[in-house]
C-alpha cells in the first residue's frame, strides 16, 4: 500500500516497471496519491535507508513493530491500513522497481480537444469514406439515367430531322424497365439492411451508452495503470469478467475524494467534473467523506451493459485469459485509452471464427492438448511450427453452441 524508491546500482527499470504493474499499481501511482502515497521521491522520505525499504516491502508489520517514526506516521495517515507483505519479491526485484520509479516520466495530459476528437479520428475517417462512396455511387446512377434520357431525346430529334417517324420517348418515371430496376435495387438494399440489422441485434459495434457515473478507463487502467483483474476479478477465474462491486471502487476512493487528472470530456464534447462523479459514487454507497464513514445504506449503481452475446453462445472469459493467454484488448480494443467504453469489435460468429483460425494456442505447455498426438508429432518433426485454435477443434459448432 505504501511507497518505496531507490538508487540501486545495475538495477533494471524495464523489469521494475513489469513488477510494479503486477504488484504495486493496484494501490500506487508514481506521481499521484491513490490508495497509497505517490512513490516519487520516497527515498528521501525514508532518509535514504534502502535496507529498511526492503524490510518494509517484505513485511511492513515488522517495521511498524520496531517503532519507526515515519512508518507509524504513514500507518496513522492511512487510517490504520497496513501495507500488504510481499515476501516473494527479492531485494533485486525491489531495487528494479525503485529504479523504474526514479526514471519514470509523468504522462502528458490530454487536452479537451484531443480527448473529444482525437481518439475517434481514424474511425470517423473510415465511416466518412463509406458514406462518401455511397453518395458518389448514387450520383453516378442518377447521371447515368439522365444521360440515357438525353440520348433518347437526341435520337428522336435526329429522326425528326430526317423525316423518320419515331414514337415519343417514354419519360423515365413511366418507363417500365426503369421502374423495375428501381424496385429491384430497393429490394436488394432493403433486404441487406434488414438482414444485417437482425444479425447485429444486441451486439452493435461502436455501441457506447452513457453511464450513470462517468468512469474513465483511460484514467484508471491507462494513466494510473490499475490492473484490469483488480476490478474484473472474474476474468481469469470464471465465465464472466464481472462488473466490479462498489466496494472495490471504495478501496481507493475512501482516500481519493477529488479528481486532479487530465480533462474529462464526453463523446459529445461536454466537460465532466471528475470530483462530482466521485461524489455520485459516495451518494450511491452512502459514504460521508467528511466523517470518513458510511452513514446510510447503499444502493446498487445501474450500469448500462455494453457487450452482449446471444443466449445460445457459450463464451468463457477464464478459458481465453488463462488458457488462451489473450489480452483484454483483443476483444475490447484499446480499453486503456477509452474515457467512455464502447463495443470495439463486431463479436459476430464470423469475427470469432476468424480469430480462432489465426490465433495460436499454448500447445506444448497445456496438458489439455496431450491427446492430440498427431499434432505433437508434427511439431516435433518440424512439419508445423505452431498450432492454431482451429486445428484443435476451435471452429466446430459444438464448441460454442451446445
Amino acid at each position: 500500500m505504501f511507497a518505496f524508491s531507490s538508487t540501486a546500482n545495475a538495477a533494471d527499470a524495464a523489469k521494475g516497471k513489469a513488477i510494479f504493474q503486477q504488484n504495486c499499481a493496484t494501490c500506487h501511482n508514481v506521481f499521484k496519491k491513490v490508495t497509497g502515497p505517490a512513490l516519487q521521491g520516497v527515498v528521501d522520505r525514508w532518509n535514504g535507508d534502502v535496507k529498511k525499504l526492503h524490510q518494509w516491502v517484505h513485511n511492513s508489520a515488522s517495521v511498524l513493530a520496531s517503532g519507526d517514526v515515519y512508518a507509524n506516521g504513514l500507518f496513522k495517515e492511512y487510517n490504520g491500513q497496513q501495507m500488504p507483505a510481499f515476501p516473494a519479491l527479492s531485494d533485486d526485484d525491489i531495487d528494479n522497481v525503485l529504479e523504474y520509479i526514479k526514471t519514470a516520466t509523468p504522462p502528458v495530459a490530454a487536452t479537451a480537444a484531443t480527448a473529444a476528437t482525437g481518439g475517434e479520428a481514424g474511425q470517423e475517417e473510415g465511416g466518412n469514406n463509406s458514406l462518401l462512396f455511397g453518395i458518389i455511387t448514387l450520383v453516378l446512377a442518377v447521371v447515368a439515367l439522365i444521360l440515357l434520357q438525353i440520348n433518347s431525346n437526341l435520337n428522336k430529334l435526329a429522326a425528326d430531322k430526317e423525316g423518320v417517324a419515331v414514337p415519343e420517348p417514354v419519360p423515365f418515371y413511366k418507363n417500365k424497365a426503369y421502374i423495375a430496376l428501381v424496385i429491384f435495387l430497393l429490394f436488394i438494399i432493403g433486404g441487406y439492411y434488414t438482414i444485417n440489422g437482425a444479425i447485429s441485434l444486441g451486439r452493435q459495434k461502436d455501441y457506447q451508452p452513457a453511464q450513470p457515473i462517468f468512469y474513465s478507463h483511460k484514467v484508471h487502467a491507462g494513466i494510473n495503470q490499475i490492473n484490469c483483474l483488480y476490478c474484473h476479478a472474474g476474468a481469469e477465474k470464471s465465465k464472466h469478467a464481472m462488473i466490479p462491486s462498489e466496494n472495490i471502487c471504495m478501496n481507493c476512493h475512501k482516500a481519493i475524494n477529488e479528481y486532479h487528472g487530465p480533462d474529462l470530456v464526453t463523446v459529445e464534447g461536454k466537460r465532466v467534473n471528475g470530483t462530482a462523479e466521485i461524489q455520485k459514487l459516495y451518494d450511491a454507497v452512502g459514504w460521508d467523506k467528511e466523517k470518513g464513514k458510511y452513514t446510510k445504506p447503499g444502493q446498487p449503481i445501474a450500469w448500462n451493459r455494453i457487450h452482449q452475446l446471444p443466449d445460445h453462445v457459450y463464451f468463457n472469459h477464464s478459458q481465453h485469459v488463462v488458457a488462451g493467454k489473450q489480452q483484454c484488448q483483443t476483444c475490447h480494443g484499446p480499453i486503456q485509452e477509452m474515457d467512455e467504453v464502447k463495443q470495439f469489435a463486431e463479436l459476430s460468429m464470423g469475427w470469432c471464427i476468424n480469430c480462432h483460425r489465426t490465433t495460436k494456442v499454448q500447445f506444448t505447455e497445456n496438458k489439455y492438448y496431450s491427446i492430440f498426438t498427431k499434432l505433437h508429432d508434427d511439431v516435433k518433426a518440424g512439419k508445423i511450427d505452431s498450432v492454431t485454435v482451429e486445428q484443435v477443434g476451435g471452429t466446430e459448432c459444438q464448441k460454442c453452441h451446445y
